[in-house]
């Protein structure tokens, strides 16, 4: 009996069919399609990242065999108050600036859905996307120049009206100007970004809600928040990722474009540059390096944070 079945068990194995021959040459392809992005990943991103970690813990110049000094370099980081103004400077374009940014993203999306035009105004509205943000920050310095003799527009309007010049290129006012031109340089992105998560959902969803009475807000409140959650998530993550690297904008509108701004106006990006190209002496790369670090460290804990609360049952339709 025990004989019978084993004969059994090998004639059922050999029956299984082989490996079909254009899979067997998909596996051959595999690593040798892989194995050069993997090696330029390690290479230019993995590479210089452990560099750079390594780095932060010597002192260096850019010549000469690097000095290592343990924590030295991040606690001259954090005595700086240059430091200071470029990490609260950057938390507030993180926070406020992506408030404001996902505040106009949401309303032209409750908006434009039911636009008939909405695809045209999409485009419209991502163009200043693709603006760089040299020529944005060029843009509104002009708008808003302080000069008795030549006003910049937003004085001149103010001029016009009555009301006296406002300095709002200086180092106090300057940060509110960069958040202006970031939430409208960025909304476009974010608004196309939802409106292509918003076109997925079905329409019965909303023909429903029309004939229950439902206002423009409670619809995207109810059905189009809950469906685009996910979305919203991802989105969030890459203008974290995006705003703690500021640099172009706030060096063009908050200085003269050749040389650094007023450090009450600086970024960890900015910082970081300054320690290394700007100083009037020796360059720090070890502290341009911890610097780097903390924004690392900083994206991280940003975006592990959002994850975790907008973590939600994933919503299938």
């Amino acid at each position: 009996m025990a004989h019978a079945v084993q004969e059994r068990v090998v004639a059922g194995r050999s029956r299984v069919p082989a490996a079909a021959p254009h899979l067997a040459h998909k596996r051959r392809l595999f690593w040798p399609f892989v194995l050069p992005s993997i090696v330029l990943y390690v290479l230019f991103l993995v590479g210089p990242a452990v560099a750079t970690v390594v780095l932060s813990f010597t002192r260096w110049s850019g010549a000469g065999t690097p000095k290592f000094t343990g924590l030295d370099e991040y606690a001259q980081m954090l005595g700086s108050e240059s430091f200071r103004y470029a990490f609260v400077n950057t938390l507030m374009y993180v926070a406020v600036g992506g408030v404001g940014t996902f505040l106009l993203a949401f309303l032209f999306a409750m908006v434009l859905r039911d636009m008939k035009a909405s695809k045209m105004i999409r485009a419209i509205l991502f163009f200043p996307n693709i603006v760089a943000p040299v020529a944005i920050g060029m843009f509104f310095g002009f708008v808003f120049r302080y000069n008795p003799s030549k006003q910049g527009l937003a004085n001149f309007l103010l001029n016009m009206f009555g009301a006296p010049a406002a300095k709002f290129l200086q180092p106090e006012n300057v940060v509110w100007v960069v958040i202006g031109a970031l939430v409208w340089a960025s909304a476009g992105f974010y608004i196309t970004i939802l409106m292509a998560a918003i076109d997925r959902i079905p329409p019965y969803l909303y023909e429903d809600a029309d004939l229950c009475g439902a206002t423009p807000f409670q619809k995207f409140r109810h059905i189009t928040l809950p469906m685009i959650w996910d979305v919203v998530g991802i989105a969030g993550v890459l203008w974290t990722i995006g705003s703690v690297k500021i640099f172009e904008m706030v060096f063009v509108l908050a200085g003269p474009g050749t040389y650094l701004p007023p450090n009450k106006t600086w970024t960890l990006a900015i910082y970081v540059y300054d320690r290394s190209f700007g100083t009037q002496g020796t360059p720090e790369y070890g502290v341009a390096c911890a610097t780097a670090v903390v924004m690392i460290v900083l994206v991280t804990v940003l975006v592990l944070t959002l994850r975790r609360t907008m973590r939600g049952e994933r919503l299938e339709y």
